[in-house]
This record gives structure tokens, C-alpha cells and sequence, in this order.
């Protein structure tokens, strides 16, 4: 058995739907309206972030740059020691810092 139900609001429904290929509401019958009547959801559109940009490749991690902030990130083995990896991580942060210090000195000129 066929049904056909009329949709009372089509011209919206349709002109949405060859704008977007697929449209997401909600549809219900309407006993005053005798028919059909679909509303879309209104949702947002998804913001895309600007992906993270390599500054800097370190030893041990990498220096990045997002919109906002700038990233540091050092991995480094356990079982070195405390005194190695202090080391590691004050050689690393330095390099970080002579990457950020180059990258404002050649955004300057």
C-alpha cells in the first residue's frame, strides 16, 4: 500500500534540499493544517581550525604554532636518570627558545 503525504511548508523543504543534498528536522502531521509539516533544525556550521604549524623539530619533541599558543612538547626515557634528563630538558627548551627568537627575527625584517 502507497502512501503520499503532503508537505504544507514544500517550497522551503525542497529549495533546502537542492541547496544541501539532505536537510535534518523534524516532520509531524498537522490536524488544522491537514497535512504535513517539516521543520529543519537549525544548527551551525563547524568551524575548521587552522591546523598546528612544525616550528621546530627538537632532539626529543617538537616546538609548534597554533592560533593561539605555542606549543612545546619533550619525551624522554625513564630510566636516564634525573640529572640526564634535566639536562635533556634545559638543552631542548633552549632550542625552543633560539627557534621562537629566529622565527620573530625573520617575521621583523
Amino acid at each position: 500500500m502507497e502512501q503520499s503525504f503532503n508537505i504544507v511548508n514544500n517550497e522551503i523543504f525542497i529549495e533546502q534540499l537542492q541547496a544541501h543534498g539532505r536537510v535534518v528536522g523534524v516532520a509531524y502531521y498537522d490536524k488544522e493544517l491537514h497535512g504535513m509539516v517539516f521543520k529543519a533544525y537549525n544548527r551551525k556550521a563547524v568551524k575548521r581550525r587552522r591546523k598546528t604549524d612544525l616550528l621546530h623539530q627538537l632532539e626529543n619533541g617538537w616546538v609548534k604554532e597554533s592560533s593561539e599558543k605555542y606549543k612545546l612538547y619533550i619525551s624522554v626515557y625513564k630510566k636516564l636518570g634525573l640529572a640526564r634528563i634535566f639536562h635533556i630538558i634545559d638543552r631542548d627548551t633552549k632550542e625552543a627558545k633560539t627557534a621562537l627568537f629566529d622565527k620573530e627575527l625573520i617575521e621583523s625584517i
